[in-house]
């Protein structure tokens, strides 16, 4: 998978600082007054490996970033009527704990699309965007991928939980309910950040076969 980075923002109690996200579909990664933070949910932001103790200059709670907000801008695709566009989502995310703050707008086509005021994650949130949509516009992310899921369990992490199954593609395309997932876990090909996008992309079928454990996006089970 090939990086991509965003311009974004992030505040504390010491003032704000621009700042740049890279991803690369799976790992996150963060520079903020120069130290760099990783990890695979943005709940789970840790200082890079090397790097010394950073508890007096960040709010670290188990060592990860925490009670801080981050906000950034990423192009984000999505299809009208089955032609490809790019629309633009806007993030908004307060890490406090226990629990994160979540807002997300999409703007497409002149007009912006929201998730609710606090959502505890981010595939919730894309959902409910996904809801307010216009008919015929729908997101392109592997959120709404014909050929990822979460595991069959209640709760689901903040980000960066969706196994992929691009490597099981027939076997998935016939898997309907936790029973099925189950069996396939372990020949997933990893974990994805849920806006995250690769050419394997396909829309996630609406009923029956394919819809997993999760079932049909945005019409969510876990």
């Amino acid at each position: 998978m090939t990086d991509e980075s965003w311009a974004g923002w992030y505040r504390d109690r010491q003032g704000s600082d621009a700042v740049i996200l890279t991803t690369d579909g799976q790992q996150l990664r963060l520079r903020i007054r120069g130290v760099d933070f990783e990890g695979e949910s943005f709940d789970g932001l840790r200082p890079a490996a090397g790097t010394p103790d950073q508890g007096e200059v960040f709010a670290l709670a188990d060592g990860v970033l925490n009670d801080c907000v981050l906000e950034w801008d990423l192009p984000f695709p999505v299809t009208a009527d089955g032609v490809p566009q790019q629309a633009r989502l806007s993030c908004l995310l307060s890490l406090r704990r226990p629990d994160p703050y979540l807002y997300l707008e999409l703007q497409f086509g002149g007009a912006g699309f929201r998730s609710h005021r606090a959502e505890s994650d981010f595939g919730s949130a894309l959902a409910t965007i996904q809801r307010v949509l216009p008919p015929g516009v729908r997101l392109r992310s592997c959120i709404a991928c014909a050929f990822s899921d979460y595991f069959p369990a209640p709760g689901r992490g903040l980000s960066g939980g969706l196994a992929c199954f691009r490597g099981a593609k027939d076997e998935y395309r016939g898997a309907d309910g936790r029973g099925d997932v189950l069996d396939l876990w372990d020949r997933r090909s990893g974990f994805v950040q849920e806006t995250w996008s690769c050419p394997e992309f396909e829309p996630r079928p609406t009923a029956g076969a394919g819809t997993g454990h999760r079932g049909a996006f945005p019409l969510e089970l876990a």
